[in-house]
């Protein structure tokens, strides 16, 4: 075929057209601007391969596939629908005539899934496959496996501007896919950085810099912003300061209107100015005519789907580099341009290479469902750039199968294949279906496609009011939905089972059967919630949704410790008693309160992590509140507890011969991690009749201590380790087990006088460590050899003694003189 413009992709047409003749698979890098899009498709329908099938051409979103097939379309001097079709949500236009299909990402995984051997279809292109969507990803996976188990003929070609193309060949083929690059053409694009002023909100610093672009340069101005709330707001600001009335602002976001969204792009008339303010869905895939200049605040907003919770939120991320690059690219598709973006120079080399995979972070409920029926329980056995991660497959399997939907083994059950029948979530599908038994389908469809149709109803938080304005709206995009609305519930009635009595549930009833865990209660101030899956949310508090009682909630932004309600739907005091009768429990509850160090017992009435009332009540008797009253102590610290003097001295003594013995001696671990561990089974059983740490007296510490030794152990401890050392004075004196080594005894040097031997324990076997002190019990010597010290360094020690204490005794020859414990011995 030839064109009648030149563009910079054509220098690799013929060497593509070749590649794909020889070979099933390859990969095409082509920079933004080189018409890979639109030239590619139209370049291959000459191809001896094709034969009279169809090349689908995948593009991620609607607005990007209806600005292919009209300028291919356009290119043949046609209208969309003839040589080339559309298939996009509530846009298809296709007949016998054609052969190109432009089709979005998620409309071709339902294609393919409804026909896996893709009958008549010659070739797949993947473009704009950088953006990793999970759409993609599915899509790519299953025509591989088609490609590999049923349709070996069938051609699979992956175009993007900025990709891993070596990745990329890699999976398509063994041995590596045909990689073929465009080195394209794009016009010098000057890059201003301007930096990130964290003082200023970011649409008050995005305005600033339009207002400079539009003084300083020529042309239309591109700006991407993370989302629809924040240009929104940069729409007000502007609108206030912008004075000439050659300039026309144009929001450009997936939740618009089609006609509106088709506005944003048109190039603006002769002599104005156009200010596209647009989200990521500007990126890629669209040229919007007179556009120069760029303005770039680095951020967008991405799905992260939490999968201990089962919640997906909205979260502001940094760019990545291809994306920045990517727009960049569009100040230069048409003529030379600048881009000025909001951080610093320095910063773009810590932005990440790619933009993270949906893949990764998605809630993979739809694509685990979509595997059972094509056959594959388990998606590692089939080829991904990135697997699906193991945490979010095992939570998305447990809540189909909660659904009904797969059974044990995963496979596909009849309910799983009549959620399938619904072109929704597998959660709104099972919605529907659940209403229409009731005789509300409708009315559950009309909510399921005010949930899936962005900006459908207005963009008020309230659902009951999105779906009220949903079913009055008026244009084109309304009663499509309204159309594909009426459809879901003529299916989900056939899959109901049979009809109950007609029920008239709120639209947070009806909302609940696919979200049960985002039941909310109010909490604190208004707009404060409290989610039955134990997570805090919070709305305006001036939105009408603050002052509900309940919520049920269908979408969340933020992270876990600051998360925004965004949608939901309310519900009264006696509509929540209704709706969750069967849910609300009643239990006694018996927890430990750190504050007071006790037991505190409530009846408490609740829905999942909801608490709706909580009576106080007297708390009970048994080893299962002593046992939390033993781990609330241990939590406390053991130190809390009601240690005697003694009852330290005996645990220490026990200790020492554990260590003297080994182990295996039988004597039992008191230390205090081993207590720690283990309170529940040796301090609980003795804690009965008791609720507070204050009620343990040490009696019943020391009867549950000493409950670790049996009678024949006791005896042993008491000779082998006795509480005191008798001296020769008939003095009792405590023995120190706490340190350390030997045992420690302490005593004044003239109560050892006449002792020949040194003191010992443990049947005589182990030396205590004396620890001589003076008549005033200050030290005066260390020692483990009573005999050597009499000997040795006594002389010293006496002879200072002498001077120090007169009244005192102090014989040259200790060891043959009498003990005393006065100031003189007895008889003397």
């Amino acid at each position: 075929m030839r064109f009648d413009t030149p563009l910079p992709i054509d220098a690799v047409l013929a060497p593509l057209a070749a590649t794909l003749e020889s070979s099933t698979g390859a990969v095409l890098v082509a920079p933004p601007g080189a018409g890979k899009t639109t030239r590619v498709p139209l370049a291959l329908l000459d191809a001896p391969w094709r034969g009279d099938g169809r090349i689908i051409v995948l593009e991620p979103r609607r607005l990007a596939a209806r600005g292919a097939a009209a300028r291919m379309a356009d290119t043949l001097r046609e209208k969309v629908g003839d040589t080339i079709g559309l298939r996009a949500r509530l846009d298809t236009r296709v007949s016998a005539r054609t052969r190109i299909e432009v089709v979005t990402e998620g409309v071709f995984a339902r294609m393919i899934l409804d026909d896996p051997a893709l009958d008549g279809v010659a070739a797949v292109l993947f473009d704009e496959f950088h953006e990793r969507s999970l759409d993609a990803d599915l899509g790519l996976a299953l025509a591989l496996d088609s490609q590999a188990g049923l349709r070996d003929d069938l051609r699979i070609l992956v175009m993007s501007a900025t990709l891993d193309g070596a990745r990329v060949a890699a999976l398509l083929a063994d041995g590596g896919a045909p990689a073929i690059e465009s080195a394209g053409r794009s016009f010098p694009v000057e890059t201003r950085y301007l930096g990130r002023d964290t003082a200023l909100r970011i649409e008050d610093q995005v305005t600033a810099a339009v207002l400079r672009a539009l003084a300083a340069e020529t042309g239309s101005l591109l700006v991407f912003l993370p989302g629809q709330g924040e240009i929104r707001r940069v729409e007000e600001r502007l609108r206030e300061r912008i004075r000439d009335p050659a300039v026309e602002l144009a929001p450009l976001f997936g939740a618009m209107d089609q006609r509106a969204q088709d506005q944003a792009v048109r190039p603006a008339a002769p002599g104005r100015r156009k200010v596209v303010l647009a989200t990521a869905i500007a990126e890629t895939s669209l040229t919007i005519e007179g556009v120069r200049v760029v303005i770039d605040s680095g951020l967008a907003r991405v799905p992260r789907y939490e999968p201990d919770v089962g919640v997906t939120r909205l979260e502001t991320v940094r760019v990545s580099r291809a994306a920045a690059d990517q727009r960049r690219g569009r100040a230069g598709r048409t003529e030379p341009g600048v881009c000025y973006r909001l951080w610093d120079e320095a910063q773009t080399q810590s932005l990440p290479a790619f933009a993270r995979p949906e893949i990764l972070d998605a809630d993979l409920a739809g694509l685990l469902l979509d595997l059972a029926e094509w056959g594959v329980s388990e998606p590692a056995t089939l080829k991904w750039l990135d697997a699906p991660p193991a945490p979010a497959v095992r939570e998305a399997r447990s809540l189909l199968q909660a659904l009904g939907a797969l059974d044990d083994t995963g496979r596909i059950t009849p309910r799983g294949r009549a959620l399938r029948g619904l072109p929704l979530p597998p959660r709104l599908a099972a919605m529907v279906i659940a209403a229409a038994e009731t005789g509300q389908a409708g009315e559950a469809a009309d909510l399921a496609a005010v949930l899936t149709e962005r900006g459908l109803g207005g963009t008020s938080a309230d659902l009951s009011h999105r779906v009220e304005m949903f079913r009055r709206e008026r244009g084109a995009r309304a009663e499509e939905m309204r159309r594909l609305a009426e459809g879901w519930a003529r299916l989900a009635g056939r899959h109901a089972g049979p009809l109950g009595s007609p029920a008239d549930a709120p639209l947070g009833a009806l909302l609940a059967l696919a979200y049960p865990e985002r039941v909310a209660k109010a909490r604190g101030a208004p707009g404060q919630f409290l989610l039955a899956n134990g997570r805090a949310g919070a709305v305006e508090a001036a939105d009408g949704l603050a002052r509900a009682p309940y919520l049920v909630v269908a979408e969340l932004s933020g992270t876990a410790a600051n998360t925004r309600i965004l949608t939901a739907a309310p519900l009264t005091e006696a509509e929540f008693e209704t709706t969750f009768s069967s849910r609300i429990t009643t239990t006694d509850d018996v927890r430990f309160e750190p504050g007071a160090a006790a037991l505190r017992a409530r009846r408490v009435r609740r829905l999942d992590g909801i608490a709706l009332a909580s009576d106080p009540l007297p708390v009970p008797s048994t080893p299962e509140t002593a046992a939390i009253l033993a781990e609330g102590i241990a939590r406390l610290g053991l130190e809390r507890l009601p240690w005697t003097k003694a009852l330290r001295q005996w645990r220490d003594r026990v200790m020492f011969l554990r260590q003297s013995e080994g182990p295996g001696s039988g004597w039992p671990d008191l230390s205090d991690e081993q207590l720690h561990a283990t309170i529940t089974t040796w301090l609980a059983p003795h804690l009965g009749g008791v609720s507070t740490l204050a009620g343990i007296s040490a009696d019943r510490l020391s009867e549950a201590l000493r409950a670790f030794l049996p009678w024949d152990m006791m005896r042993r401890l008491e000779t082998e380790a006795p509480t005191h050392f008798v001296a020769p004075t008939g003095n009792a004196h405590a023995i120190d087990y706490e340190s350390e080594g030997a045992p420690i005894l302490a005593i004044r040097v003239q109560e050892l006088y006449g002792l020949k031997d040194h003191p010992a324990i443990a049947r005589g076997t182990l030396p205590l460590t004396l620890h001589l002190l003076s008549p005033a019990h200050r030290p005066l010597q260390i020692t483990r050899d009573l005999p050597g010290f009499w000997k040795g360094s006594w002389a010293a020690v006496r002879s200072d003694m002498r001077g120090r204490y007169p009244r005192h005794l102090w014989p040259e020859d200790p060891a043959s003189a009498l003990p005393t414990a006065r100031a003189k011995p007895r008889g003397t």
